[in-house]
């Protein structure tokens, strides 16, 4: 049987398009942001926004909305999986299908630094604002804060970073900065993630806005973690990139890092949402498990 998801929520999009902020306004919340382990594990999906389709080999993965769809749906459902991170578009489909009811959310704030483009790093604030979160329920915000010392639209970024930290703070919600130092190499943005470059990062992100109080960490895991992180005393959590809990190295490495005692949590996309044989509940179970 086809899965006729997206033609019922285009025809909702068409003929109530307030249904939306209804399904917000209906939403039922968490009280807490970590579930009963005190953990916090949220699946993403804000890649799509940046024009960055590819999962895995295939450059266009994520190029099809039905099937992303089923794949986090399928994610939010498994026990254990806390919530939600994506942008406005994705969070929207999401509540007109019910696959957010008792789930944290968290909105996608700057998607402007296109991928391969010239003007990567100016990262504009392209989706959610501090504002829209709060009006829609949300939890809390997250940034992307790419620090090229070689590019002065680093400046520009970071500003903007510190007053989303600053509003959502005022708003009482998280606010999930993910820090890189970076540089450009044959024309793309390459992330530096040496031990040294990732507290850095970290260092700089902590102290963004006018409080900290709100602000969460979400970092990459990389050799010596131990080390990244002492390096702040605000909640961490940890970078899937395109690893999996299927290799074995990978998980061993969270689970390290996990134990570390600011760490309190994982953000995961497309390795759960795109894992190789492309069974995404026993791949996000045996993630769960980590935790």
């Amino acid at each position: 049987m086809v899965d006729d998801t997206v033609g019922r929520i285009v025809s909702v999009r068409v003929a109530n398009p307030g249904a939306i902020a209804e399904a917000a306004a209906a939403r039922g919340r968490r009280t807490a942001l970590t579930g009963a382990s005190g953990r916090l594990f949220l699946i993403a999906a804000d890649h799509p926004a940046r024009g960055s389709l590819r999962a895995g080999a295939d450059p266009m993965a994520m190029a099809d909305r039905a099937e992303l769809l089923r794949r986090v749906r399928t994610a939010l459902s498994r026990p254990g999986v806390d919530g939600f991170l994506g942008t406005p578009d994705l969070v929207e489909d999401l509540l007109l299908t019910g696959a957010l009811e008792g789930k944290i959310v968290i909105g996608s704030m700057n998607r402007g630094g296109l991928t391969g483009t010239v003007f990567e790093i100016d990262d504009r604030f392209t989706g959610y604002d501090a504002a829209a979160i709060a009006a829609a329920g949300l939890d809390g915000g997250k940034m992307l804060c790419r620090i090229d010392p070689g590019d002065p639209a680093t400046a520009a970024t970071l500003q903007s970073c510190a007053q989303a930290v600053s509003e959502l703070a005022a708003r009482g919600l998280m606010a999930m900065v993910e820090p890189f130092i970076c540089h450009r190499a044959d024309g793309r943005v390459r992330n530096n993630l040496s031990a040294d470059a990732v507290v850095r990062s970290a260092a700089v992100a902590a102290a963004l806005g006018t409080t900290s109080a709100y602000t969460w960490l979400k970092l990459p895991v990389v050799e010596d973690m131990a080390r990244v992180a002492a390096a702040t005393s605000l909640p961490i959590l940890l970078l899937g990139g395109e690893a999996t809990a299927d290799d074995g190295a990978v998980a061993a490495r969270w689970r390290i890092a996990l134990k570390l005692p600011t760490v309190r949590g994982m953000v995961i996309g497309r390795a759960l949402l795109y894992p190789p044989g492309g069974d995404v509940a026993s791949v996000v179970d045996r993630t769960v498990g980590l935790l």
